[in-house]
């Protein structure tokens, strides 16, 4: 295969040598590139093929660029094999065994680089039918060598699971597939049973598990248990050599056995030797042996998972004569208790998250009527669950005012490990109630107040301990979703100990999140409210800003959840909401006057939503002003108005009561506002966040008055047109979008004349923002401007959902797929989705029955003019989406960028077949071979001729990332096909 000139691989490849050291020196960053980018170049070349055998073979050449080498043959046969005449396949065969033989005690990394370099030729070198008895004959002979020979059968299977990466036809990768593992899947276990055997069975080597787990895919493990390979796995997990490596090997064979029924028999003979391993956790806890530990949780665990069905089933052995038990003798009881034991005892909180998902799947048979008997069973078991999870709940005892001693991202985890372990509090009450649960966090609330109480003044102030009362705290509010608002057991008792709780930071944090999770529970208890909503509002004055957030969260649900209790007290929820509220961050101001805006809602007359609403939002729009005039070009305080304007939106998203009369007295309020926003508008109309904010506001109108706006439509479709003409920021168009979806619907308006208003101003609006936008596009690239983009195409998507007449028949239309052909030059996902998903629905509209439309039935004036412009611009469309399929469109837009080619391919199948070749002749020379061309285009023809739509897709999808992978690195400076680039935008309207 390999040709020499008989000069020394130093003097045959000093280029890239001098590459690589320059890589692995320490010169500047444009040296670095600069080598990198050769090297990638050079790896693609036919040369790279001689330099990978010859730095190889050498004696001279370092480790590092050995294993350079390695790694470019392995890149050369994935995706470059088609550089060699077929003749010569058998020759590189050879000589990568022959290397591997070489290597067989040589480094790892390159060893097992160039059984991966085998394993991929074993793949597509389709001839080559005796693969595993050829490496069994090469490598086999000696000690060393079968090592090697494992290590080529353990990468064997991960290789052609990969086989997408390679140029078979599903139909080649399926025959081959089916080859080299299920036809060689006896001879495999033979050898490793043999393996086993000679090496002997109580020093099972990593090498033979892991190579043993890789296979498990194709070796049924019927097969493998009534071999001494079973044996190997449990001897394995008595040492450190091969532990993790067994681990790995036992959870793979337990999910394969998850179809419990069809392998009962391996079952049956695993859990044996699973339960054995039991008093392992007590000896490696005392030991502190965290990873023996964790390894040994996760064996319970992932047991636990796949056999869940049988520990419901079947939880005590079988006594006696059942017929029914015939395949399952054992009781499946204990290993549940196994994974209680190794939660209960990880004191360190490595490996309890390793049993989550096994209480949640073991509770999800339990509820089940079916399982009750079982359920009964495990009473006991979700009950102590409850007591060890509350315990591992608690903070750390450590500095008082740092935890966890500045590690934030220990604390971060925690965090997260808290909510992880409220799920399981919540699966708990799933299973045994929510009082028994309750019960539980009370009963530990109970014994640390007693504690608490017991204990002299001195003492007290000192708060020992506050840990033991705040888990069970915490507690409370992960079970609140679980627990029902009729529960009358234990929450009066706790909720009358909650607002009596001694003074700390923590506490007061924890009971207040807890009282907001009750308000549903409070609503129907209004005897608790005012204790509650009193001990919440303290929090604002308590100087702490966590507590002062979670008091603003907490009296947002009270407002929220018993707002038909607060209507009578709104005049005091003003004057304590003026008060609070100029010292609040402002989320937590947010989340205040969310509250607020629910019990103003709330009231029982439209004349009373109508007082209150302008009680407080007369003072907030009073404080915009007066921050207007203030503003000038300062920057933060510009920001600060923005934020104030937000305060409206949250008003006008919640304050919308249903109205029957023609005219809603909440517009009749918000006329008044919306001239003072305007004017704020048309003053900062170049600064973002201000425009962001007003847009918003009007967004939120829109959707909470729809068509009782619109009085109001013709003067906001004015200002959102202005506005995006002065300021060319998206915000504009994305409500727009809105203004359209929401009028959508003319049925609600039963005035002839108000409806050709609405319709009209919605057409001249889409027309001039759609004119701006070409104005900006004539001076912006859109790489440039993504943002704007994404809300051009997605206000575009809505327009031709709901007037697909007025885009359709629009003198505009070439114009609109112009624009969309330059912005597919874009490589963010979010714009690229929007532009591609508008053309998509776009050319469905040729289509007798297009979908996510107004029509039953397309108009065929209609039909005609999508086809036309499709036969016009679908070229130069299929070049775009091709270019950026093969070069630089993210993944996420595969399967819209398929979308729109089979849109195409609908409208236009024998001049999309042209499209695609005359594209693919377009890409550099050496990229794709005539051959590979061919395939692709006979597969898509052959699909589209059958209309075999799916099968369009994933050819199109595979084809497109296999060139990408092949052809185009993350360095690469090609970002499309050259010929398809496209002229300058131009718009002279």
């Amino acid at each position: 295969m390999a040709t020499s000139n008989g000069l020394p691989p130093e003097q045959q490849f000093g280029n890239v040598l001098a590459a690589l050291a320059t890589m692995q020196s320490n010169t500047d960053r444009a040296q670095k590139h600069q080598a990198t980018e050769y090297l990638e170049q050079f790896q693609k070349s036919i040369e790279a093929w001689n330099f990978g055998y010859v730095v190889l073979q050498s004696e001279t050449i370092s480790v590092e660029a050995k294993l350079f080498a390695a790694s470019t043959l392995k890149g050369k046969i994935t995706y470059d094999i088609h550089q060699l005449p077929p003749d010569q396949l058998v020759a590189l065969r050879d000589s990568l065994i022959t290397l591997l033989v070489a290597y067989r005690t040589g480094a790892r990394p390159i060893r097992t680089q160039l059984c991966v370099c085998l394993a991929g030729l074993a793949l597509q070198m389709l001839e080559w039918k005796d693969v595993i008895d050829l490496v069994v004959r090469a490598l086999g002979n000696d000690a060393t060598g079968l090592i090697v020979l494992l290590e080529f059968l353990t990468v064997l299977p991960e290789e052609v699971m990969e086989g997408r990466k390679i140029s078979l036809s599903e139909e080649q990768l399926f025959q081959r597939t089916g080859e080299l593992l299920a036809d060689n899947a006896p001879k495999v276990l033979q050898i490793l049973v043999q393996y086993a055997r000679v090496t002997g069975l109580d020093k099972p080597t990593p090498a033979l598990i892991s190579c043993l787990n890789s296979w498990l895919r194709e070796i049924p493990c019927k097969d493998v248990v009534n071999t001494e390979l079973l044996q190997s796995l449990f001897t394995a997990l008595s040492g450190d050599d091969a532990f993790d490596e067994a681990v790995d090997c036992l959870c793979t064979m337990f999910r394969e056995t998850r179809e419990v029924d069809a392998c009962s028999d391996v079952i049956e003979k695993l859990y044996p030797g699973i339960i054995a391993l039991r008093p392992r956790i007590t000896k490696a806890v005392a030991d502190d042996d965290t990873d023996a530990f964790k390894g040994l949780t996760r064996l319970f665990a992932e047991a636990g998972e796949a056999w869940v069905v049988l520990a419901v089933k079947y939880p005590n052995a079988i006594k006696g004569d059942e017929p029914h038990r015939k395949d399952f003798k054992h009781g499946y009881r204990e290993l549940v208790d196994v994974i209680e034991e190794c939660a209960k005892m990880d004191e360190g909180r490595d490996v309890i998250s390793l049993t989550f998902n096994f209480w949640y799947d073991l509770k999800n048979y339990l509820v089940l009527d079916t399982y009750q008997p079982a359920r009964e069973v495990y009473q006991a078991t979700f009950e102590r669950l409850v007591d060890i999870m509350i315990n591992h709940l608690q903070y750390p005892e450590g500095n008082k005012d740092d935890l966890f001693e500045g590690d934030r991202e220990q604390e971060e985890k925690f965090r997260e490990f808290r909510h992880s372990m409220g799920d399981v509090l919540k699966d708990c009450c799933e299973v045994i109630g929510a009082t028994t649960c309750l019960k539980k966090a009370y009963a530990q609330i109970e014994i640390w107040m007693k504690n608490y109480i017991s204990q002299t003044p001195e003492t007290q102030l000192k708060f020992a301990n506050w840990q033991g009362l705040e888990a069970p705290l915490f507690s409370l509010r992960a079970m609140g979703r679980m627990v029902p608002s009729d529960e009358e057991t234990v929450l009066p008792q706790i909720m009358q100990m909650l607002v009596k709780l001694p003074e700390h930071e923590k506490v007061r944090f924890a009971a207040t999140l807890v009282l907001g999770r009750y308000t549903e529970w409070t609503a129907k208890h209004p005897q608790y409210l005012e204790p509650q909503v009193d001990y919440v509002s303290n929090g604002f004055q308590h100087g702490s800003k966590d507590i002062a957030q979670a008091a603003a969260m907490a009296m947002k649900f009270f407002c929220q959840d018993c707002s038909k209790l607060l209507v009578d007290r709104i005049a005091l929820l003003h004057s304590f909401y003026q008060n609070v509220a100029p010292n609040l961050p402002l989320h937590s101001l947010y989340e205040l006057t969310d509250g607020m805006a629910h019990v103003v809602a709330s009231q029982t007359t439209s004349e009373g939503i109508y007082s209150s609403l302008k009680l407080f939002c007369d003072p907030i729009s009073q404080r915009l002003m007066i921050k207007a005039q203030e503003a000038g070009t300062d920057n933060d305080k510009k920001c600060k108005l923005a934020d104030e304007i937000q305060l409206l939106t949250i008003f006008a998203q919640i304050v919308h009561p249903h109205i029957k009369a023609d005219i809603n007295p909440m517009i009749e309020f918000w006329k008044t506002v919306i001239p003072m926003l305007s004017k704020i508008l048309d003053a900062y109309v170049d600064f973002l966040p201000i425009c962001e904010q007003v847009g918003r506001f009007y967004r939120s109108l829109l959707i909470s008055y729809r068509t009782d706006m619109k009085e109001l439509l013709p003067e906001i479709a004015i200002k959102l047109s202005s506005s995006f003409q002065q300021s060319h920021q998206g915000i504009f168009l994305w409500v727009t979008g809105t203004v359209i979806r929401e009028f959508s619907n003319e049925d609600e308006i039963k005035d002839e004349a108000a409806r050709l208003l609405i319709r009209n101003t919605i057409y001249q609006l889409m027309e001039q923002q759609c004119v701006t936008m070409f104005r900006l596009l004539n001076n912006t690239h859109p790489k440039e401007i993504p943002d704007v983009i994404e809300d051009f195409f997605r206000f575009l998507t809505d327009g031709i959902m709901f007037h697909p007449d007025r885009i359709v028949m629009s003198n505009l239309l070439e114009t609109i797929i112009e624009a969309s052909l330059v912005s597919l030059d874009l490589q963010k996902t979010e714009p690229l989705l929007s532009v591609l998903q508008f053309l998509r629905d776009l050319f469905a509209y040729g289509r007798p029955a297009p979908p996510n439309s107004t029509y039953r039935e397309t108009p065929i004036e209609i039909r005609k003019r999508v086809t036309l412009a499709a036969a016009s611009l679908g070229e130069r469309i299929t070049q775009r989406i091709l270019s950026g399929l093969m070069y630089s469109f993210p993944s996420d837009c595969v399967t819209d960028s398929s979308g729109v080619m089979l849109e195409l391919v609908h409208l236009c199948p024998v001049q999309m077949i042209q499209w695609i070749k005359s594209t693919l002749e377009l890409l550099p020379a050496g990229s794709i071979t005539p051959t590979e061309a061919q395939n692709f285009l006979g597969n898509v023809e052959t699909a589209a001729a059958g209309e075999d739509w799916n099968k369009i897709r994933y050819t199109l999808r595979d084809f497109t990332a296999w060139y990408r992978r092949k052809n185009v690195t993350p360095r690469s400076q090609l970002l499309g096909i050259a010929g398809t680039e496209l002229p300058r935008f131009r718009f002279g309207g």
